[in-house]
């Protein structure tokens, strides 16, 4: 076989790859649109009201707790499970360089909670927390590993790319997803279901559709063995030796630090928006999935659209440009009318052009400021920052909630996450991070 024979035979197994690997954004996304966003947040808060006493409270574990802060805690107690959790999976898969096997556990564990919640009803608060707890956490802890491919499967000058279709594929599968469910919550009665069983089918096909998808990633993504066979208990210790050896990269560990602050307040939008709109706003169930839907069909545009005005302006400038969009359109949020849907569709619509490139283009930066050979502990760290270190904003959502009784407070305190990242991020010097790191630097970043 010549040279030339061999090179495209190598490129073409690289593209079999990205194409597999775009496969698991289009799986693990449904979770994420259709459960975290639209359904469970609501009727998770309507079955904990449902059990709650004269004064609005439930008492797991014989804490007092608002009924309306319940969903919010849960999402940050998964982010605690992940965090303990990241760290062995990514020296796991560093070590050993078997890094399907631990995908498929992670995807499978949580695909099986999220079709669990099928059986989230009447009063059973307590089993929605545990499933919602074990879900999210399997979802950003598989993220650890999906990420870790990026450098694997493109080079640095195709990484904007790659990661940007990557988000394309999941916002389209979340279109794709809330379409049906939209057809079958507004018309649930012409199926012969009531409107508690058609949101417990919605979530119950999102695990479901997860599972079925990720086989297309587990068929198409290789292996790369390593030499070093290092059992995962030393987890922990691999994530103290990669802060250590942060240390000695401040300029990375500066852009995790600015990506820990505003993507908490992306995370908080995402998990918290349908119970706002429900809530504070009033807006129908119908009416949250349709503005949802026109977020996922806005965020395919705007991440492919983001990751070419990256290629002309580079990421991080876009970057910055996005987090100033996200001030804007969040600040508007809060004076939002009750019972005004249109004007929800008009925050949707802002949210939607820069929620799939900010992320998109934060992941493809990242990805060259590690140092090669140790893709997914620094990914670990970095979904850390992504999922797994955002507890803070939920957390301050569910307080400021529990304290004021009002979502708007809860809301606008949001804005402070993407003011300080926007500030933490313009500090750093992409190109001598890129070069510090040991990588190419890639002609416009």
């Amino acid at each position: 076989m010549s040279t030339t024979d061999t090179v495209r035979t190598a490129t073409t197994d690289l593209r079999r790859e990205q194409r597999g690997w775009y496969f698991y954004d289009w799986a693990c996304s449904v979770y994420s649109t259709s459960v975290l966003t639209v359904f469970l947040g609501p009727y998770l808060t309507a079955v904990a009201k449902s059990a709650a006493d004269a004064d609005g409270f439930v008492h797991p574990l014989g804490i007092p707790v608002r009924a309306g802060s319940f969903f919010a805690y849960c999402v940050s107690a998964s982010v605690i499970v992940s965090i303990v959790v990241m760290p062995l999976v990514g020296a796991a898969a560093d070590r050993t360089g078997r890094k399907k096997p631990l995908l498929a556990a992670c995807a499978y564990v949580g695909a099986t909670a999220t079709t669990g919640l099928f059986f989230l009803s009447g009063d059973r608060y307590l089993l929605g927390g545990l499933l919602l707890i074990v879900a999210n956490s399997s979802v950003a802890v598989s993220m650890v590993v999906y990420n870790s491919y990026l450098p694997q499967i493109a080079p640095p000058e195709d990484r904007d790319r790659v990661s940007s279709r990557g988000w394309a594929f999941g916002y389209a599968a979340g279109s794709s997803m809330l379409i049906v469910n939209l057809v079958l919550f507004t018309a649930h009665d012409s199926f012969g279901v009531s409107e508690s069983v058609a949101v417990r089918i919605c979530l119950a096909s999102a695990g479901l559709w997860w599972g079925a998808f990720t086989l297309v990633p587990l068929r198409r993504l290789h292996d790369r063995r390593t030499a070093s066979a290092a059992p995962a208990v030393h987890g922990w210790r691999q994530l103290a030796s990669t802060v250590r050896d942060m240390r000695g990269k401040p300029l990375t560990l500066a852009f995790l630090l600015a990506y820990l602050i505003y993507n908490d307040g992306i995370q908080t939008v995402i998990s918290q928006a349908s119970v706002y709109g429900s809530e504070e706003l009033g807006l129908s169930q119908s009416t949250l999935i349709m503005a949802v839907l026109m977020v996922q069909v806005l965020a395919v545009a705007g991440a492919l659209g983001m990751g070419r005005l990256a290629r002309a302006y580079g990421a991080k400038r876009t970057i910055l440009g996005s987090l100033v969009a996200w001030t804007v359109t969040l600040a508007a949020g809060y004076f939002l009318p009750a019972g005004a849907p249109v004007w929800f569709f008009v925050l949707a619509a802002g949210i939607g052009l820069v929620l799939g490139g900010s992320q998109a283009l934060s992941r493809s930066l990242f990805s060259h400021l590690v140092p090669p050979g140790k893709e997914a502990e620094y990914f670990s760290a970095y979904e850390m920052s992504d999922r797994g270190m955002s507890w803070l904003g939920p957390l301050l959502f569910g307080v400021t909630y529990q304290l004021t009784g009002s979502y708007r407070d809860a809301i606008i305190s949001l804005v402070a996450f993407f003011v300080i990242g926007f500030v933490l991020l313009a500090r750093v010097p992409v190109r001598r991070a890129i070069h510090d790191a040991g990588n190419p630097v890639p002609e416009m970043i």
